[in-house]
């Protein structure tokens, strides 16, 4: 998946981003061994992670939400349209160089993340809606990711050739396999769906330290890329607003608050184990440099926000009266009217 479509060649796609020196900012140095192991350990995260999404999956759920779609189209409306769009504003307002701003787009069209629903359950959101959102999302970007990064890619000169479809493609696919294998797992065989997601975890978190100090030497002379002003900036500001306007767009289709909140979290976050497996695998170093880890720095800003959002919503929840005790209230007086209605035709 390295070679063909994405590898377009470091002097067509890196043109603009020359530093003092002589020193082209993209350019990595990596063995092909180490590489290699990246390329496969990046992948076995994706597969690990997409399983265990599977196995929180239950078909009959899927049924239910299909009977009433209307919040997971919304959900998917909002997924791959506000994170798209808000992918290509903040690239063209920031004036990001090609490499960058593939970066983002296919970040910006990536599905919905797993971690989505770990904070759902902070934010009581509806977990079925969160669960089924997110394997929805993973099914529906096979055919909308690649369309929407088609069409968003007309709209920066040069682009064109950049965005490797195929490798996107296969990606994809890859991740939808092992989703597929959980959710029949979870049906036929149930009393294994927790060890198999226990097991993952612990791959997963393995796989994810040896990645990340791997990955850590490998860019160690050119980190600088992924801490600029922009790229902070645009991994700052496209989960916020992802969050934000989920929120608004589900209230304006009059879904439940709780279902808002939901759509909220399902929007602002992205599957990053999937952005990565893209990022590092359908392109080669010398084209992608240290941009691969534009989703780690993603993963960061998008957790602490929702943890944010998690926190004032905790304290909104114990500022406000219980509405269980408002309930017993109005029946108290309810009940106080009833007698001295009863006392006055006495």
């Amino acid at each position: 998946m390295n070679g063909t479509t994405g590898d377009i060649g470091a002097a067509n796609i890196f043109d603009d981003r020359n530093v003092p020196g002589n020193t082209s900012m993209g350019l990595l140095n990596i063995s092909s061994t180490t590489n290699a192991v990246l390329n496969a350990l990046t992948l076995l995260m994706l597969f690990v992670t997409m399983i265990s999404l599977g196995c929180t999956m239950e078909i009959s759920k899927i049924k239910a939400h299909i009977l009433k779609p209307k919040g997971v189209a919304i959900a998917l409306l909002a997924q791959f349209c506000i994170m798209p769009i808000t992918a290509f504003s903040l690239s063209k307002i920031l004036q990001l160089n090609t490499i960058k701003t593939v970066t983002v787009l296919i970040c910006g069209c990536c599905p919905g993340g797993t971690l989505s629903n770990i904070f759902c359950l902070l934010l009581k959101g509806d977990m079925n809606l969160s669960i089924v959102m997110t394997t929805c999302s993973s099914i529906a970007a096979l055919g909308l990711m690649p369309l929407l990064l088609f069409i968003f890619s007309r709209g920066h000169a040069g682009l064109e050739k950049a965005v490797p479809y195929v490798g996107i493609i296969i990606a994809i696919m890859l991740s939808l396999v092992p989703c597929i294998i959980g959710i029949l797992i979870n049906h036929y065989k149930p009393k294994y769906s927790h060890t198999v997601k226990k097991a993952g975890l612990c791959i997963l978190l393995i796989s994810t330290i040896i990645v990340s100090i791997m990955s850590g030497f490998a860019v160690k002379d050119v980190i600088w890329m992924i801490l600029m002003p922009d790229v902070l900036a645009v991994a700052a500001l496209m989960p916020l607003i992802g969050f934000l306007l989920g929120y608004v767009m589900s209230a304006i289709c009059r879904l439940s608050p709780q279902c808002s909140r939901t759509i909220s979290i399902e929007t602002g976050f992205q599957n990053i184990q999937l952005c990565v497996a893209i990022l590092k695998v359908a392109f080669s170093p010398q084209v992608i440099g240290p941009m691969f880890l534009f989703p780690l720095v993603y993963i960061m800003f998008q957790c602490t926000e929702a943890l944010l959002l998690a926190l004032c919503f905790t304290c909104y929840q114990m500022a406000k009266p219980p509405a269980a005790d408002a309930g017993h209230h109005n029946n108290i007086d309810v009940k106080q009217e009833e007698v001295e209605r009863q006392q006055h035709e006495r």
